[in-house]
């Protein structure tokens, strides 16, 4: 099925003419479109499916929605073959506010815990879990931070001399891993984007794919503009303020288990 599917990616890129970023593995983008008019690429997210929805990622959390609220959507449904081209469906950020609002919404609640580990860990607890010490090694952090730290993160966040952990820094070290344990926790399981979502607010394109996606774009930059320039911020940009801030924990986790 991954060769399948890389086929049906390639061929949604030669339809629609865009390109793959030079970056990609790094920047985790399927492809852009690139407009004379623009002085960056339009940022893209691909697709494809034989069924009646489409799938999305494993362990979907905050730092997913955050980042794939500002990008543009293209969905690619195939007949079960996975070869027959049915038609396509072209998904500006607007037109996903919905469903992502919907998810922000389901998991908002484990990301809310997720902020209080104060409430939840304190002096007793370091104690509890590495005996009544005044100092810790770095092989005690190790038991609570595992991987999710870099050998360079444990150096810098000793605070001791010889590379040792104050109780009052095993708090810390305590909290966000409990905060990282709830944020884990709160992902969701491959969500599907059901394709009557798109059907009831797209036009299936199944001609000229590549002029009518730019067509489409360019009407939802100038609606974006046409926002800003009335002082507002576009809704699809707003992003909700818990999960925007664990989506900035979650990408400083990946920094540091990369």
């Amino acid at each position: 099925m991954a060769a399948q599917d890389d086929e049906r990616e390639q061929q949604m890129l030669l339809m629609f003419n865009l390109t793959v970023p030079p970056d990609r593995t790094r920047s985790g983008l399927d492809a852009v479109l690139e407009l004379d008019e623009l002085d960056y690429p339009v940022e893209f997210e691909l697709k494809s499916s034989t069924g009646n929805s489409v799938s999305t990622v494993r362990d979907m959390g905050p730092e997913h929605l955050a980042k794939w609220r500002r990008l543009h959507w293209l969905f690619a449904f195939y007949e079960k073959d996975g070869r027959t081209l049915k038609h396509c469906y072209y998904a500006s950020p607007a037109d996903m506010l919905a469903w992502f609002a919907e998810k922000e919404n389901y998991i908002k609640t484990d990301l809310l815990f997720a902020q209080q580990p104060e409430a939840l860990v304190s002096s007793e607890v370091v104690v509890e879990v590495l005996g009544d010490k005044q100092s810790f090694a770095m092989e005690d952090a190790e038991r609570i931070m595992k991987k999710q730290w870099t050998k360079f993160q444990y150096k810098q966040n000793a605070d001791l001399p010889e590379g040792r952990y104050s109780r009052d820094r095993m708090v810390d070290l305590l909290r966000e891993r409990c905060s990282y344990v709830i944020r884990r926790g709160a992902t969701l399981n491959n969500p599907h984007i059901p394709g009557k979502y798109l059907s009831e607010r797209l036009e299936p394109i199944t001609r000229d794919h590549a002029a009518t996606l730019r067509l489409s774009v360019r009407e939802y930059l100038e609606r974006r503009a046409e926002i800003i320039a009335g002082g507002q911020q576009p809704a699809e940009e707003a992003v909700d303020p818990v999960v925007a801030e664990q989506a900035r924990r979650a990408e400083q986790t990946e920094a540091g288990e990369a």
